[in-house]
């Protein structure tokens, strides 16, 4: 009968607690490695007699009664084995364990019907732990984190952490008041991996783990490494989300992407961090969702004519001011501008428009809020124990051990979530060089060498190159890093010995070209060298030419404010290096702000100033940039042939004098090239004689100092009738009209 405990039952109490106390005690603390050994059905005995316990731990109920899903309304009620909350009851005489619910009656009298996690069993296999690790599992991010499911007809989610060094770990939320002793999580094994399928959690709910640790803190309240949405800062849970439910539109560029090839295509890249690039003033300044960058700025840089849009990390961060680059979400686009749904949607539009989409991503160093990875479990898990190896004196941040199976896996399975989950085109790897060398901004003594007593931090290296290598097999996606020393191979396969990434940033060039072009022109001759250098390396790598965020900030002034001369020649210039930056071979990248030349430096904590563009000299950037990247579009020789040397010609480089130098750039087909002259000083060159290498007519295809653009209007009619007469070596040649500061392009018809 409901209410009514059977003598069995009543007088049992003092034997239960003598078999089980010690386990009781640790369900109560939170410290047991295996809640499910104790809570939950078991078959046992009581006083010699067959049957089924049922245990829960209910610290906040005031009864607790066993439904059985078998019968109609019949309640047994369990008995309170400790005060904070054990409870038990015994049903003798069955065999098997069978189906049931917990009713529970809280303190203020109100009643729960709720299912019991502990008799669910566990999901993840033994070969799923294997895989894990051994740092072998691909599909990671399926296993681990927070994932909607039903068992046996129950809704539910299960969860999944790994804390290895643990004395116990459970999950809170709103669904248990976040207390962090009702769900106690099962250790499986010795993989270090913590599990629980919790009925009735549903999406939307906000969690975190509670980690007991052996070291102090003893209590730590942790984000879900593998949380797909989070909280907007300065909150800090993990919110279950379901990432299966968005239905992608962009099967036709996945299908052409993967027929394509990068290395052979036009790529122009619009660098963009999306919490800045324009902002809604009338609205406290807030940032656009990704809903509303979908509406903007997705037609925005395809009319520009940029091919890929390449966005500062956009996985969640508590820190704004670090633009992304201090990670703590790795597998969630930060919730500041939406749901990862409307992430993906903002994804499929860029495809739909035909724009690719490269994220940055940040392997090399993560912060140290005590609410991410740092200590994860008490004991440094994610990041190297030794400081020496595991802190980044320079950023305050903390570096992963690359050489613990499970951080690299981790890593590894991460870069495949982007791929996979949000259609990602390219990962730009930042700090490559912070990862591949042990000593980097570190100074003698504060560094460990590696077992050859060298400087290379081989663990990070081998990481690097089944990055790779994973992301290779991929049809159509690419890897990019930013590596910022000479590290030879870094885009060479592995297989040859390279680290195996498809595109190397050339900072080098960077470096040089804004060095050159920030001189007053009168002396630009004396620096010739910054403005022909990186031809004597520009094949060694597969380079992108950057004009990126980095040299925009700290200083170091915008693009236009580094040009000399008045607001004409500044205006001039920029176009100058923009033409000259697209003739060079090598792909194109450019921040946001510099295709309107944006006077200020960048402020990530403010709109681009977009009313700039009220004012003729920045609308005829704008256009410039717009017809240049159409332009690169058309002609195979800007393109094709950017990593062979036969893609490239040098007419002439030795006119230091003048400041002008020429070039030929060549497609796959050799009778197919585009003839380059550039002038770098505000002194126009009329009969300026340069070699070609055929006779006939050379049509002028582009002209920076075009009246389109705000120039003066000068060139060539038009074009210009080749000469039979020899110069740089060659049979033919031009007398050119050379505009001040300008680039002019050729093209025999």
């Amino acid at each position: 009968m409901a209410g009514r405990k059977p003598k069995s039952e009543r007088s049992g109490q003092h034997q239960i607690k003598s078999a089980v106390f010690s386990e009781i005690e640790q369900i109560v603390k939170g410290e047991h490695s295996d809640a499910f050994h104790i809570l939950g059905p078991h078959l046992g005995h009581h006083e010699s007699q067959p049957g089924v316990w049922v245990r829960a731990f209910l610290p906040k109920a005031r009864e607790a009664f066993v439904v059985l899903l078998e019968e109609q309304g019949q309640d047994h009620p369990m008995e309170k084995l400790h005060p904070d909350g054990f409870w038990a009851a015994f049903f003798p005489t069955r065999q098997e364990i069978f189906p049931y619910r917990l009713k529970i009656t809280m303190a203020d009298g109100t009643t729960q019907l709720l299912e019991d996690p502990y008799r669910f069993p566990p999901l993840l296999t033994d070969f799923d732990l294997h895989l894990i690790g051994e740092g072998n599992h691909r599909h990671f991010y399926e296993k681990l984190g927070a994932h909607l499911c039903d068992l046996d007809g129950i809704r539910g989610v299960h969860f999944a952490v790994w804390a290895p060094n643990a004395i116990g770990v459970s999950v809170m939320g709103d669904f248990n008041r976040w207390d962090g002793c009702r769900h106690p999580m099962r250790r499986r094994g010795l993989s270090g991996i913590w599990e629980l399928f919790v009925p009735g959690v549903g999406e939307g709910e906000t969690y975190k783990y509670e980690v007991k640790s052996h070291s102090e803190p003893h209590i730590l309240q942790k984000a879900d490494p593998v949380g797909f949405y989070t909280e907007v800062r300065p909150k800090t849970a993990s919110i279950v989300f379901d990432l299966n439910r968005y239905q992608w539109q962009d099967a036709e560029w996945m299908s052409r992407r993967a027929g394509g090839s990068v290395l052979q295509g036009p790529l122009a890249i619009y660098e963009v961090h999306l919490g800045s690039w324009k902002r809604v003033p009338e609205e406290n300044n807030r940032f656009l969702t990704y809903r509303e960058l979908a509406d903007q700025l997705i037609p925005y840089v395809k009319n520009l004519g940029f091919t890929h849009v390449e966005m500062l990390p956009v996985m969640e961060h508590p820190f704004d001011a670090s633009w992304g680059y201090q990670t703590l979400g790795y597998f969630a686009p930060t919730s500041r501008f939406g749901t990862p749904e409307d992430f993906m949607y903002f994804v499929d539009r860029c495809h739909q428009e035909g724009l690719g989409v490269i994220l940055d991503w940040v392997p090399g160093h993560f912060p140290n809020d005590w609410h991410g990875l740092m200590r994860f479990d008490g004991t440094r898990l994610y990041e190297h124990a030794d400081p020496r190896q595991g802190e980044h004196p320079e950023w305050g941040t903390l570096i992963f051990n690359y050489g613990r199976h499970e951080v690299r896996n981790f890593l590894l399975a991460n870069a495949l979530f982007w791929l996979d989950n949000y259609h990602a085109d390219g990962l730009r790897v930042d700090g490559v060089a912070s990862m591949i060398y042990l000593d980097y901004s570190r100074a003698p003594g504060e560094w460990i060498p590696n077992i050859h007593s060298g400087r290379e931090n081989l663990e990070a290296i081998e990481f690097l190159k089944k990055l790779n290598q994973l992301v290779h097999e991929k049809s159509g996606v690419f890897t990019a890093a930013e590596e910022s020393t000479a590290w030879p191979g870094v885009t060479r396969p592995v297989h040859l010995g390279g680290l195996g990434f498809m595109f190397k940033w050339n900072m080098g060039w960077m470096h040089d070209i804004l060095e050159y072009m920030s001189q007053n022109p009168l002396f630009r001759k004396y620096h010739h060298n910054d403005l022909t250098f990186v031809l004597l390396y520009a094949f060694h790598e597969n380079f992108i030419l950057p004009l990126s965020h980095d040299e925009v900030v700290y200083g170091k002034r915008a693009l236009l404010s580094k040009m000399p001369g008045d607001d004409w020649q500044r205006f001039a210039n920029l176009r100058l290096l923009y033409g000259y930056m697209y003739g060079q071979p090598g792909k194109k990248l450019l921040f946001m702000g510099g295709e309107f030349g944006q006077w200020n430096e960048w402020c990530h904590d403010e709109s681009l100033h977009w009313h700039l563009l009220e004012h003729e000299p920045h609308r005829h950037l704008q256009r410039y940039v717009q017809d240049l990247n159409r332009f690169y579009r058309s002609q195979p020789a800007f393109y094709e042939m950017d990593f062979h040397h036969t893609g490239f010609e040098w007419i002439d480089f030795h006119d230091w004098e003048h400041s002008v130098v020429c070039f030929l750039r060549r497609a796959k087909n050799p009778e197919d090239f585009l003839v380059f002259a550039c002038n770098f000083t505000p002194v126009p060159r009329h009969g300026y004689r340069i070699g070609v290498p055929e006779a006939g007519y050379y049509r002028e295809l582009f002209n920076s100092d075009s009246a389109f653009y705000g120039g003066s209007n000068l060139g060539n009619g038009g074009g210009v009738l080749a000469e039979a007469q020899p110069c740089h070596g060659r049979p033919c040649s031009l007398r050119l009209t050379l505009p001040p500061l300008a680039v002019v392009v050729l093209k025999k018809m």
